[in-house]
């Protein structure tokens, strides 16, 4: 009996993630169908122009300043926390010293901890001044909104990569070891293949958050529509957009702003879809 119920309680709870995603997107494009009719997906996808008009029912609205804000503050994101989030776990699971492991994890979960709206205040009054006074432009901008979302996600990934790292065998290591494979040669050819998944993983949950992020970028991407000359200059992202003009839009603009809620879903579905296709299919 209990076997049978744990059975039927394990499909329900598939099958509700399941309907939750399929409602989440009837519903996205069930109130962005005027925008989709106006616009377009071309036009949409291409337009900087995001006007409102001087009725409830005007303006013109496009797509193309946020959608590429997000892609580019994700990228400079990832292109900052990828290399660093796998040194951080190399160093606590092959390299530290006994006495400091406990110390850096412990501080590094913590950091993974951090509300996003405290990592946004942070960067607005230290590391965007930071950053300006050693490139240039304005400290909220592009740049600034990506290094601060690579920041909040340096912890997370490097905390469920070590995890990752941390199921390797010891056998497997003393016997490269053994054979006169270097720490290098141990960690190519024995960790990164055994926890690949794992780290792929990691990568992949910190690329679906760095896509989401809003409190901290609201703080420092500038909040503007502009298409940015230079990473140091402000533009805006699908997130900050929806925090910022959700709640006073109406009508033709609330439309368009479900349209690029559902732009941001898709683009997070087939992101992730196709890094776990890419990278953890069976070869």
């Amino acid at each position: 009996m209990f076997n049978r119920l744990f059975k039927i309680s394990s499909y329900a709870a598939a099958w509700l993630v399941l309907i939750i995603l399929v409602a989440i997107f009837i519903t996205l494009y069930y109130y962005s169908k005027d925008a989709i009719h106006d616009f377009g997906f071309w036009h949409f996808l291409t337009d900087p122009t995001w006007e409102v008009g001087e009725d409830d029912e005007g303006g013109h609205f496009g797509g193309l300043i946020p959608i590429l804000g997000t892609l580019a503050s994700t990228t400079i994101a990832m292109v900052i926390a990828v290399p660093l989030a796998m040194g951080i776990a190399l160093f606590l699971t092959e390299i530290s010293p006994e006495k400091l492991k406990a110390p850096v994890g412990m501080a590094i979960e913590l950091l993974a901890a951090i509300p996003s709206i405290i990592y946004g205040m942070w960067a607005l009054f230290y590391l965007g001044p930071i950053l300006q006074h050693l490139f240039g432009g304005q400290s909220n901008s592009l740049l600034t909104a990506g290094v601060v979302l690579a920041v909040m996600i340096i912890p997370f990934m490097s905390s469920i990569t070590r995890d990752a790292m941390n199921t390797t065998p010891s056998v497997l290591k003393e016997s490269a070891y053994a054979m006169g494979a270097t720490r290098f040669e141990v960690v190519k050819d024995v960790i990164f293949p055994y926890a690949k998944k794992g780290i792929i993983g990691s990568v992949i949950l910190s690329l679906g958050r760095a896509l989401g992020e809003t409190m901290a970028v609201a703080f420092v991407i500038g909040g503007v529509f502009r298409m940015p000359e230079s990473l140091t200059q402000p533009t805006i992202s699908i997130p900050v957009l929806l925090a910022n003009n959700f709640g006073e839009a109406a009508d033709l603009e609330l439309s368009a702003m479900f349209y690029l809620a559902l732009i941001l879903f898709a683009i997070s579905f087939i992101t992730i879809s196709a890094a776990k296709f890419i990278f953890l299919r069976n070869k």
